[in-house]
């Protein structure tokens, strides 16, 4: 299962925790993680092994939407800052949109990023 990770600035460190919190699931053989420039770098750094795509600002929200719509990615975590403004606003809106169009889960924040890597671990 592909799954998309993404955090804004001020939720890179947050993304970080949570990932850390999540490993055991998250190594698990079946489970393949891509995600933006930045936030992958930072996963990377964590010990997590990721497929990164461009920055979330020059286009890679738009790389991930594309997978989305695909069929390969099967889960969004986007861990968004709603204290900020992003000025790639559109992009952002873009891949919400195509996570709907498509039906593939998308956590916004940890708390609901959390129930959907305990129904993966349910599964499992």
């Amino acid at each position: 299962m592909e799954i998309a990770i993404i955090a804004h600035d001020g939720m890179k460190a947050e993304m970080v925790q949570f990932l850390n919190k999540n490993k055991d699931i998250l190594i698990q053989e079946n489970i393949k993680l891509i995600a933006t420039g930045t936030t992958g770098s930072k996963a990377e750094k964590a010990g997590f092994k990721v497929n990164k795509m461009l920055s979330g600002p020059i286009g890679g929200d738009a790389q991930i939407a594309a997978r989305v719509a695909e069929g390969k990615t099967k889960m969004v975590l986007f861990f968004k800052d709603p204290m900020a403004s992003h000025p790639h606003d559109a992009d952002i809106n873009m891949l919400i949109r195509v996570c709907d169009v498509h039906n593939v889960p998308l956590a916004t924040n940890p708390a609901t990023a959390e129930l959907l890597l305990q129904a993966i671990s349910q599964q499992s």
